[in-house]
């Protein structure tokens, strides 16, 4: 039988203080756990040594999960939970979302597993917040096609969406791709359609604002390879 809880541990946006975004509470469940599963087992270490055990690495046991992982990979981590409780990293902001965690999830779900999600920053929730833009109805839509023409078209497909139905789009990319996104969406998109670009959430470097393309067009930010969310409203 079973008898671990899976804890989805959030992490934070970046290279700030753990304590910053994250309850004292959540530090301190992460820190009485000693099995992981992780996207990338050396940030996961990097974390927890600022979570608080520093100097313990060595005494838990991670394993990792990432994109390359099999079903059968998957599904090989339900053994864990017979030695006790599971806690699931994300590379940044929430477990299981946009992240390949979610199997993790999904199998402990279908095995009777509980799960417990743990209060920390979300980059889309906090972008959608900042912008100023419909927070009745929007859409995690993900990432865009890398190629241009195929970006483009899909971009005109979300505008023509959100125009629809009155919904914000909440779009993500791969950070050296940032600014070749936001150059098709200016290219693309209507001058009417509001954009809300929010880069490096939570750190001091962090850039919100929300502008018609018409007005981005005037003064067209670098971005670069920062994180960042991007939320368009037709």
């Amino acid at each position: 039988m079973n008898k671990g809880k899976l804890y989805l541990i959030p992490a934070p946006l970046g290279d700030n203080d753990p304590a910053e975004v994250l309850p004292a509470s959540v530090l301190e469940r992460a820190c009485s756990l000693r099995i992981f599963v992780a996207e990338e087992l050396r940030t996961a270490r990097r974390f927890l040594s600022r979570y608080g055990l520093k100097g313990r690495i060595g005494e838990l046991e991670l394993h990792e999960l990432n994109e390359h992982s099999s079903s059968a990979d998957v599904e090989a981590l339900v053994e864990l939970f017979e030695r006790g409780d599971v806690g699931l990293l994300s590379e940044a902001g929430l477990p299981a979302v946009a992240d390949p965690g979610a199997d993790l999830v999904a199998l402990c779900h279908r095995r009777g597993i509980e799960v417990v999600p743990l209060v920390g920053p979300s980059s889309l929730m906090l972008a959608l917040m900042a912008s100023g833009l419909n927070g009745q109805s929007f859409a995690f839509c993900g990432y865009v096609p890398a190629k241009t023409e195929e970006r483009r078209s899909a971009l005109k497909s979300l505008e023509k969406q959100s125009a629809a139905a009155r919904r914000s789009q909440i779009i993500i990319e791969t950070p050296y791709r940032n600014d070749a996104l936001l150059a098709d969406m200016l290219r693309t998109l209507s001058p009417r359609t509001r954009l809300c670009i929010a880069a490096d959430i939570t750190l001091p470097t962090q850039f919100i604002r929300t502008d018609s393309i018409a007005g981005w067009q005037k003064a067209v930010p670098t971005i670069g390879k920062r994180p960042c969310v991007f939320i368009i409203l037709a």
